[in-house]
């Protein structure tokens, strides 16, 4: 399983452990990743991702996975995000014609 955040894209970054006497060591910074489960008000069904704990708060922020999916990128959404933003571009987009 990629260490990647679903929707943001955020994943592991390199640095430095430094010790006391300035000993210089490669590691690992890995992203704060949880399995979440979304529910998306256009389609009306729940959806599982593994996204980072900034995500969840920027989803919370934007008001929810569908306005969140609506402003983000596609270069920075795997490709499970991906089919659910287009899913929701979908639905609304015949809600615009019935109405």
């Amino acid at each position: 399983m990629s260490r990647r955040c679903e929707l943001t894209g955020k994943g592991p970054m390199s640095g430095n452990n430094v010790s006391h006497a300035k000993n210089r060591t490669r590691r690992r910074f890995l992203p704060n990743l949880n399995d979440t489960t979304l529910a998306s008000e256009a389609l009306g069904r729940n959806f599982k991702l593994r996204i980072s704990a900034h995500a969840l708060r920027s989803v919370d922020h934007r008001g929810g996975l569908d306005k969140f999916l609506a402003k983000a990128k596609d270069s920075e959404l795997s490709a499970n995000a991906l089919k659910i933003k287009k899913a929701i571009e979908k639905s609304g987009s015949e809600a615009d014609v019935l109405s």
